[in-house]
């Protein structure tokens, strides 16, 4: 549905050129929900705008539903923007209009009939659920109501693909949980793509299929949510992931349990998160297994969980109990001095 080949950005600042992006490859599947993380400066702002040309690359080819952005005509360009919503962490509403005029101003620019322009506001004000809210000004709405709106707006041209900038960084939690409900529901029930881009690890976590990683306009790692959960490679997707996992051990007291046996980080996903599995290791072992913390967190479609865990015991007895680890899919990595274990098997 979207593919971006090769793409590169770079913009003149002050102090010289800045390279916001650099030839960055994503592929974005129909129907899927795609997010892109990164820390402030990563460039995943540019990249998105770059999909429906707010942003035009300096290299490299911008398809959408197999056709190049990069190679068409103002008039064609504009044309197939309509099939790409946008919605913004701003919201970006007209503070005189109503929230009806707010959706119905563009679709009327577009050229559509009064009764088309009637029954689409009407129809994605329901789904949003905000029907009751169409002579409302935007004064009078909270956050997540005003981003319902902007929702309800992007979706009015009934696009095949939704580009989300940062959508839930300005509301609380709550709401953000429910505007990431509200995305998931879009997704399923209309079939629209979403291409989202965020720095906050929970909306990757909650929604999204696939994600990609970014750092200094690179796309630094990429694959399915719950693989760079559970062995993510590079040190800044470990950064995020742990982000979700705060173990709050000091140094001092990891080397205290690590001259008594070894500390080890376990990951696991799906219906391993409720097995018994280090029951099952001092029963198997001669090992003993102390967890010192750990939580478990819902991903998209399954749970995910991180333990850590001190085992003391012989040390052929703890390498025993790893391999029965990495055999039960549990990804299994030492933490602050122990040997470093790293075995998953799919």
């Amino acid at each position: 549905m979207i593919e971006l080949v090769g793409i590169s950005k770079t913009f003149a600042g002050k102090k010289g050129s800045i390279h916001a992006l650099k030839d960055v490859s994503i592929s974005v599947k129909k129907g899927e929900i795609y997010g892109v993380i990164g820390y402030s400066g990563a460039g995943k702002s540019t990249l998105i705008r770059c999909v429906n040309l707010l942003e035009r690359p300096d290299i490299g080819a911008v398809n959408v539903k197999d056709v190049d952005l990069t190679k068409l005509s103002s008039g064609k360009l504009r044309e197939a923007r309509k099939s790409i919503g946008m919605i913004f962490q701003g919201f970006n509403l007209l503070k005189t209009a109503t929230v009806y005029d707010n959706i119905a101003l563009p679709l009327k620019l577009s050229g559509l009939s009064k009764q088309v322009v009637e029954e689409r506001v009407e129809k994605y004000l329901r789904i949003v659920g905000l029907e009751q809210k169409q002579f409302a000004y935007p004064s009078e709405l909270s956050g997540g109501q005003k981003q319902r709106v902007a929702i309800a707006r992007a979706l009015a041209h009934e696009p095949e693909v939704l580009l989300s900038d940062e959508a839930t960084s300005a509301l609380d939690p709550d709401t953000t949980e429910a505007i990431l409900d509200l995305l998931l529901k879009i997704n399923k029930e209309l079939g629209i793509t979403i291409l989202l881009i965020t720095h906050e690890m929970n909306v990757i976590q909650r929604i999204c299929d696939r994600v990609a990683v970014m750092e200094n306009g690179e796309v630094i790692e990429e694959g399915k949510t719950v693989d760079l959960f559970t062995s993510p490679t590079h040190p800044t997707t470990k950064k995020f992931v742990n982000s979700l996992f705060t173990h709050n051990l000091s140094d001092e007291l990891l080397d205290g349990f690590n001259e008594t046996g070894q500390v080890f980080t376990l990951s696991f996903f799906g219906q391993l998160s409720g097995e018994p599995t280090l029951a099952l290791v001092s029963k198997k072992f001669n090992v003993f297994p102390n967890i010192l913390s750990g939580s478990i967190t819902r991903l998209k479609n399954e749970s995910f969980g991180q333990l850590m865990v001190h085992f003391k015991g012989d040390a052929g007895e703890i390498d025993k109990a790893l391999r029965f680890l990495g055999e039960q899919q549990v990804h299994v990595e030492g933490v602050n001095g122990s040997e470093s274990k790293n075995r998953r098997v799919s």
